[in-house]
């Protein structure tokens, strides 16, 4: 297709696509996936190889949040029966932060419900940053507590935190309908604090909440424009108990071409699989590998994932490698501006076609924390029925909520 070969002759030289290329690889079929995939496959491994990198979730405090993000587990109102619990301890972060690194996992993620942080709880978390990495050296941390007020990502850089994960979500046409206790500007304002401190910024989107193919390319684009080091793609899984309960509108193939069109977009970034791989993507994770660098190990915020073994034989199987500590994720180019920015406090940009700090324009509401790995649901102990659901049908069965890992006695699946 001259398309897929313009996008890859555009990826490996960092341009970014037009916006009609962008919307071209949503309406691309099912009989054109696999191209669509093998052409995302050469910019991917362009900039990453077959490199994977392992990520690790550690929820500090879950449940109880104050803001009404639609998607999310522990909004305000939610009737979802999730686990609901308080700060955890430094040491008991640390210890369930030891189960990912034990895993394979490279960075991990603390993330906390509410709707920011006050100086008390960024005091405690530079104490739980400090915990974890007496104990587990080299591994990165990145920190995810909601919208930050001013010098809080300051704060945490000297506490030793590497990174800030905030998601946007969705587009700024249509973020009022998914929340209205904080707006999109409010978004993009602490990913430009976290990005101005030198944290490496983390920000990336849920689908699947019934937004368009406009919507996702425009919250894409806005990615690009703030300049995310990483892009984690979350699927939305529709809780019981919260506004969108009944969103099934994703199938495997879907999330596959909007993981492809990420890529084009952002092509020289980690792009990260994150809530709902297990249960939108299902038997066709392998083919995401091919498009993604980057994985969530184990469970999620509120809901369990496979098994962190199942993961490693499934980057084995699919001839890819996890990324080790002392390998450095992003490519030189961007690498190297991150270095200058840390040791400026500027954020400077980092690629063909970005501006400078971004523009104006996982759980994981500013509230929930903005997680990583979304408030998003995922498959749980047992298979599924493997049976192919139209979009909209509800798939019950694939929602399994954490029972076990941080804030339980049970043994993480990590």
């Amino acid at each position: 297709m001259d398309l897929l070969n313009t996008l890859v002759d555009k990826g490996l030289r960092r341009e970014l696509p037009t916006r009609e290329e962008a919307l071209a690889v949503l309406a691309t079929s099912d009989d054109e996936l696999l191209d669509v995939v093998a052409a995302a496959g050469k910019v991917r491994r362009q900039w990453f190889g077959r490199r994977v990198k392992l990520n690790y979730l550690v929820n500090l405090k879950s449940g109880l949040c104050p803001e009404d993000c639609s998607y999310c587990s522990q909004r305000l109102g939610s009737k979802a029966e999730i686990l609901k619990y308080t700060w955890l301890k430094p040491e008991e972060a640390s210890q369930a932060a030891a189960a990912g690194v034990a895993g394979g996992a490279k960075r991990v993620c603390l993330v906390a419900s509410g709707r920011g942080p006050t100086d008390r709880d960024v005091d405690r978390v530079g104490k739980t940053i400090a915990a974890i990495k007496e104990a587990n050296e080299g591994v990165e941390v990145c920190a995810c507590l909601g919208l930050l007020s001013d010098g809080q990502a300051e704060r945490l850089k000297d506490a030793g935190a590497d990174a800030y994960n905030h998601n946007l979500n969705t587009s700024e046409a249509t973020y009022g309908q998914i929340t209205k206790t904080h707006t999109y500007a409010d978004r993009v304002d602490t990913v430009q604090k976290a990005h101005a401190a030198g944290l490496s910024a983390c920000s990336g989107l849920i689908a699947g909440m019934g937004e368009s193919d406009e919507d996702l390319v425009d919250v894409v684009y806005a990615l690009r424009e703030l300049d995310s080091d990483s892009v984690p793609v979350n699927f939305l899984i529709p809780f019981e108990g919260t506004p969108l309960a009944k969103e099934w509108n994703l199938t495997p193939q879907r999330a596959l071409r909007i993981l492809a069109m990420v890529r084009f977009v952002c092509p020289d970034v980690e792009v990260r699989i994150a809530g709902g791989r297990e249960v939108h993507l299902r038997t066709l994770q392998p083919l995401a590998l091919h498009i993604a660098n980057s994985i969530f190990l184990g469970d999620y915020l509120t809901s369990e994932g496979q098994a962190g073994q199942a993961d490693l034989e499934m980057i084995a199987d699919a001839g890819f490698e996890v990324e080790g500590a002392g390998t450095t994720t992003l490519p030189a180019h961007r690498s190297d501006i991150a270095a200058a920015a840390t040791a400026t406090g500027g954020c400077g940009s980092k690629g063909s076609g970005a501006s400078v700090c971004g523009s104006s324009a996982t759980d994981e509401a500013a509230g929930c924390g903005s997680a990583c790995g979304g408030c998003s649901g995922h498959a749980g102990h047992e298979a599924p029925v493997p049976v192919q659901a139209e979009a909209g049908d509800v798939r019950s069965d694939l929602v399994a909520v954490r029972r076990r890992g941080a804030g339980t006695d049970l043994a993480p699946n990590a």
